[in-house]
Order: C-alpha cells, then structure tokens, then sequence
C-alpha cells in the first residue's frame, strides 16, 4: 500500500555504458498500487492522483494483474507528441470537469518497473529481474496500460534521444541492471533535451 517514494534520475551529459536505457517521458510520475478491486495512483510526491485519472484507474483494474505496485509514468499523448499542457488541465477541483476532461483528453500509463507482485516484495531484487518480471506480469496488457521501450544498446538509446526529440519525450534514462528499487535516491541517470 502507499506511500512508496519513487527512485529518482540525476542529470549526466552523455548517456554512461552497461545500462539498461528507457525513453524520458513528459509526464506525471505515478505509483500505481492496486489489490483487487482498489487502485491507488500516487504521485512523486506521494500525493494521490487517483481521482483525476479515473480512466488510468479502470485501465488499471482492467489490465494490471490484481495486486501489485507499477512505477510509471501517466501522460496524454495528441498528435505527433504528448500534451504536457493537457495534463495539467487534469488536476482540476470540480469531479465534473475532471470527468469531461477524461472523455475528451485520456491520459495513457506507461509502466517502467515492478515493485510487488502478489504478496511478494520485488524492490530488492535487480532491475534487470524486475523489468523482466514487468514484461511477463504485462505480456497481454492493453489501452491505457503500457510498457515503456527497454534495451541494452547504447546505440539505439542515442537513435532514441535524437528522434524522440520534440515528440514530447524528454530524453533517455539509463538504470544499472543490478540496482534494487531504491526509494526517494538519485541513482539511475537522464539525458534531457535541452
């Protein structure tokens, strides 16, 4: 159950070797908790986001496994990129337009670990063992739910860095494939876009 601190980037200048390499998505970072039929979606700052994405939370119950915890990211993607500004417009006070919003602007979440699954603790485990273990706890999943890109090639992270530019990506994040799920620490690394 929440709270849980999400793991956090520090900005390097060029994107270190022997990592595993995801997009950087502009959006609102997001710990998805669910146990059966209750899904919670806190935020960086662990507040609750649950009731200004109530698509992300029956995509949630829809496509998630019954209990686990998914670090994430929750964006609204329009056109050719995501829509920072649409985001924003979401956290409103009126339930009303939040819903109208909903309709109109659905947000999408993109899943880049596992912390729990089942009654078992992953955070411990390497990331490697953990982005495995997402893409079997997800191999079925669909709309809104998604897995965020992963490779090994440092190459192909730098093809995604100068194509993903101006697409509403903020650049690559690169994570050490033994590093457990540390709270609230700066430990993987990001190259944004400047």
């Amino acid at each position: 159950m929440p709270p849980v601190r999400p793991m956090l980037a520090k900005s390097v200048s060029i994107l270190p070797e022997g990592m595993l390499y995801e997009p950087k998505w502009d959006g609102f970072r997001c710990v998805v908790f669910r146990d059966g039929d209750e899904v919670e979606l806190g935020s960086r700052k662990e507040r609750p986001l649950t009731r200004y994405f109530p698509e992300v939370v029956e995509g949630a119950l829809r496509e998630l496994p019954p209990r686990c915890v998914v670090d994430g990211e929750i964006v609204i993607a329009s056109g050719p990129g995501l829509d920072f500004e649409a985001l924003l417009q979401r956290i409103h006070p009126a339930a009303s337009r939040v819903e109208l919003l909903a309709r109109e602007t659905p947000a999408l979440f993109i899943a880049f670990d596992l912390l729990a699954l089942d009654d078992e603790s992953l955070m411990e485990r390497p990331f490697a063992e953990r982005r495995a273990a997402l893409d079997d706890a997800l191999a079925g999943a669909g709309a809104p739910v998604h897995r965020t890109p992963a490779t090994d090639s440092l190459r192909l992270a730098e093809r995604w860095f100068r194509t993903f530019e101006g697409a509403g990506l903020d650049g690559v994040v690169a994570k050490p494939p033994d590093l457990p799920y540390l709270e609230d620490q700066r430990v993987m690394f990001k190259v944004k876009h400047e």
